[in-house]
């Protein structure tokens, strides 16, 4: 009888394995929605190309440089910022676009088109630059950044950097 007695779970052992084993589901159902938040950015695929929509072709004006506006999101991990991107496009022919950023590159203040002047004109130092964003007086030390643009279904796109 003995012998029968020690294969037999006690009550006792029965909730203390049930207690055990219940707290283990919990602990692996608490633990991977953990990981995944800490670890899945990291896991997630970046790609470098991130074309931005500006808007219709139609905006821009031949031989004038137009103003675009767009918010873009940026994400860091778990953390996602909005900055607020300004391009001027211009284009002569109606095909082939230009976009150049309005940051200055001396000292990161922003750039406007005057058009009576023909130029972009920087309030910080009095730095001018032309039509292409090329440096015309001042102290900046190179031309406007530019943009990689394209054209799909009539509406112009900038590539940003990843």
């Amino acid at each position: 009888m003995e012998e029968k007695e020690k294969n037999q779970l006690s009550r006792r052992n029965f909730l203390a394995i049930a207690t055990g084993a219940i707290g283990a589901v919990i602990g692996v159902v608490m633990a991977v929605p953990a990981v995944a938040y800490v670890i899945g950015p990291a896991l997630q695929r970046r790609t470098d190309e991130n074309w931005v929509r500006l808007g219709s072709t139609s905006k821009v004006e031949l031989g004038n440089p137009t103003l675009f506006k767009t918010i873009v999101e940026n994400q860091t991990g778990w953390i996602v910022t909005e900055e607020e991107v300004s391009v001027y496009v211009v284009t002569e022919d109606g095909r082939e676009y230009i976009a150049l950023s309005n940051i200055c590159t001396h000292l990161g203040c922003r750039v406007r088109w005057i058009s009576d002047q023909g130029q972009y004109f920087c309030p910080c130092h009095n730095a001018a630059f032309d039509e292409l964003g090329l440096v015309v007086t001042g102290p900046p030390p190179r031309p406007l950044d530019r943009y990689e643009t394209k054209v799909e279904d009539d509406q112009l796109y900038i590539l940003l950097g990843g």
